[in-house]
């Protein structure tokens, strides 16, 4: 491919990119009371919010009902044909209705209007065009359209369906906003995630605690306390006193560093080399929280206390990987 063909391909990729964001910024400017009056009847819907269009406003629609649902809007989807065919069912008195057509006229869509006229649902309709049957039978009419499509040939919707999406964001940050809706809710629909993960796993859920603990106490020879830490496998052991308060830690690193003063362990105490400001956390920190205070201080391992200085667990950067929370 000559350069020549190169830098046409690519100014082509540019005027899309150019075409698509103008028409954004368009609709910045056209937001407006309707806007307003669509988030104060979604706030107020005692039922949920269901989200129909069809074809590429269609797949846009379904987009939107995720974002939607998962930023703390119940929403969902329903196929303007299946809607036809039973599925209006689904729609239920007090819910809001947002109905997607570019042109306002898709016929399924239309089809839907009175038995939705019948029922006692808010109809919010996302147009290209204020003058369509859609925009007009609405309750509230949000106007989506677009100078042009960046489909040179002015059929595929390209910039209509962007406008369309961004809209929906749109709607969709700003009720987030207005519930106050915060990463712990979104944590909460998206358990499986990586954010849920982060949000959601505390240190009291992965630690090792009882028998699986690592401890010694004060005054314990080091090679009992190397004994205690091969049983455990942590790579550490805390050291308490005969109240259980957490005196110190010993690890691995420790160990090395041991070794390096001496090769004689014989008539070493655990107190002789133990570290005595162990990294500690609560049980109740979330476990990225942890992954957070390990890194900070380059350590692999943290000791868990309660409010009075009790040790009750143990946890190491293994824990958290496992539980793929790094």
């Amino acid at each position: 491919m000559n350069k020549t063909v190169q830098h046409e391909r690519l100014e082509q990729a540019q005027r899309v990119l150019e075409i698509e964001a103008d028409a954004i910024l368009a609709l910045r400017a056209r937001l407006d009371g309707a806007f307003l009056a669509a988030i104060d009847a979604i706030l107020a819907c005692a039922g949920r919010l269901v989200v129909t269009g069809i074809g590429k406003s269609g797949h846009i629609g379904r987009k939107i009902a995720a974002t939607l649902a998962s930023t703390g809007t119940p929403a969902f989807f329903v196929h303007p044909a299946e809607a036809a065919h039973g599925d209006l069912g689904m729609i239920t008195d007090g819910d809001v209705v947002l109905a997607l057509s570019n042109s306002g006229e898709s016929d399924e869509v239309i089809a839907l209007l009175p038995a939705l006229k019948r029922k006692d649902i808010t109809l919010i309709a996302m147009t290209g065009r204020t003058d369509s049957t859609l925009a007009r039978e609405a309750d509230i009419h949000l106007d989506a359209a677009v100078e042009m499509e960046a489909c040179p040939l002015g059929l595929a919707p390209t910039s209509s369906t962007t406008a369309a999406l961004a809209l929906g964001d749109a709607l969709a940050v700003t009720l987030l906003e207005a519930r106050s809706f915060r990463e712990e809710d979104f944590a909460l629909s998206h358990p499986g995630g990586s954010l849920g993960r982060r949000l959601l796993v505390h240190v009291r859920d992965l630690m090792h605690a009882g028998d699986t603990l690592p401890v010694v106490q004060s005054g314990t020879t080091l090679k009992d306390a190397l004994l205690e830490m091969t049983r455990k496998g942590l790579g550490m052991t805390a050291v308490v006193d005969a109240s259980a308060n957490l005196v110190g830690i010993f690890t691995d690193g420790d160990l090395r560093r041991t070794l390096d003063k001496t090769l004689d362990l014989s008539g070493l105490a655990i107190d002789d080399v133990m570290f005595r400001q162990p990294r500690t956390i609560s049980a109740e920190r979330l476990a990225s929280e942890a992954v957070k205070l390990m890194e900070t201080h380059k350590v692999n391992g943290l000791l868990v206390v309660d409010e009075a200085g009790h040790l009750v667990g143990a946890l190491n950067m293994h824990d958290l990987l496992q539980a793929r929370i790094v």
